[in-house]
């Protein structure tokens, strides 16, 4: 079939046309960033946090209404500790300052150097008198667990420091990218009063407490330290047997009021519940982009469709003069398919450029991904897959007219 005379025809009524290919094109590049960010937030929920079996971890919030001063604290906080670890079904308690996946917790700037002016990246600060490489399941990649000398309980009144500290890997490679971390020093902080420490370990990921999409959501370090003296409570991560988790919880809680002298606040979190909680905004984000995307190509397909229905009933006398000079219904049907994929296809070209364009806002804007192209390949086949099939309805009506019919005057 010769392109020619179907371009000639396009080209003296445009309007319809070009409203079909821009609706395409917009489609596209709405259709391809969508899907891909739907993409990127369905893997970031399901990322591992670095915590082993993370249905049976919980944590416990302790608040005493009479917490007395400093060793009072600490001697609180180390025999609520082992009430817990004598609940049956309880295999692993530490005391830590926040939770992975939380949305509350601490910050440290940490740096290579100490003269350095800018941080070398933000890490999430976790510390524990107890291993949280035992307690959490943590993957040793490089280097070893704290030494017992090494943990340190502080009072928060005074200036006293950790010296040594475990990384993950994310962080280690954003500081020291190919080579090993273990024995580098490092700072949090910059300046004269930057705190110097060495690194002794590192472990294959452990996710902040804010968890976020980029790769700054596994900048993680450890420290071997309790602090005391300071807020009237603690926090305790607990590792319980599996399948046990629900009824540890109860016992924990009933074991501790049962032992505390005086009066205590206490809050159960599983660690699923965080997660849920962190990716709650994201999955309904997925859910509002898959609806909108459904909802576009439904339009898209209803603007094709009318518009090609449009042009075959403006069109009725000419397909009726074509039928009886001898045209067949393969022919009128293979002229309305291959018009509509010029006119698709245009939109396609345009599609792809304006979804690049505007990955590359995401990108500034908002530290998105860049775009695979293999979003724009997928979803160009199928929109080229669209155009025809919207079109064979209306072209199959207008080739299955008889030219007596087609050719009567109104």
């Amino acid at each position: 079939m010769e392109i020619r005379p179907i371009l000639s025809a396009l080209l003296r009524n445009k309007t319809g046309a070009i409203l079909v290919a821009l609706q395409v094109a917009l489609s596209l590049a709405i259709l391809a960033n969508a899907l891909h960010i739907v993409s990127e937030r369905r893997h970031a929920a399901a990322r591992p946090s670095g915590v082993a079996d993370e249905q049976s971890v919980f944590s416990v919030s302790v608040r005493n209404l009479s917490s007395g001063g400093p060793e009072q604290q600490l001697a609180t906080q180390k025999r609520e500790a082992e009430v817990m670890r004598a609940v049956p079904g309880v295999v692993a308690v530490a005391n830590v300052n926040q939770i992975p996946l939380s949305q509350s917790g601490w910050n440290n700037s940490v740096a290579v150097d100490r003269k350095q002016v800018d941080e070398t990246a933000p890490s999430s600060f976790y510390f524990s008198p107890d291993s949280l490489v035992k307690v959490w399941g943590l993957k040793l990649v490089e280097g070893r667990d704290f030494l017992p000398s090494e943990y340190m309980d502080i009072d928060a009144n005074t200036n006293v420091t950790p010296r040594h500290v475990i990384v993950t890997k994310a962080l280690a490679e954003k500081m020291w990218p190919g080579v090993p971390a273990t024995g580098k020093n490092m700072y949090f902080g910059t300046g004269e009063d930057a705190i110097e420490v060495r690194v002794v370990g590192v472990v294959e990921r452990l996710q902040t407490q804010s968890a976020q999409v980029t790769a700054r959501g596994e900048y993680s370090s450890i420290a071997p330290m309790r602090m005391y003296g300071g807020y009237p409570g603690a926090l305790y991560t607990i590792r319980a047997e599996p399948g046990q988790r629900e009824r540890v919880i109860r016992d924990v809680e009933a074991a501790l009021r049962k032992a505390s002298p005086t009066p205590v606040i206490l809050e159960s979190t599983t660690l699923d519940k965080h997660r849920a909680d962190r990716y709650r905004a994201d999955l309904a984000l997925s859910w509002m982009l898959v609806t909108v995307s459904v909802l576009l190509l439904l339009i898209t397909a209803s603007g094709i469709v009318g518009m090609a229905s449009l042009w075959v009933t403006q069109r009725r006398k000419q397909i009726g003069v074509r039928r009886a000079l001898g045209a067949r219904r393969a022919d009128i049907l293979r002229y309305f398919v291959t018009e509509n994929f010029m006119i698709t296809s245009a939109g396609v070209f345009g599609g792809v450029l304006l979804g690049v364009a505007l990955n590359q806002l995401l990108v500034s804007k908002l530290e998105m991904a860049r775009l695979p192209l293999g979003y724009l390949a997928g979803g160009s086949l199928v929109f080229w897959m669209l155009g025809v099939i919207a079109v064979y309805g209306p072209a199959w009506r207008a080739a299955s007219t008889s030219p007596a019919l087609a050719t009567r005057s109104a």
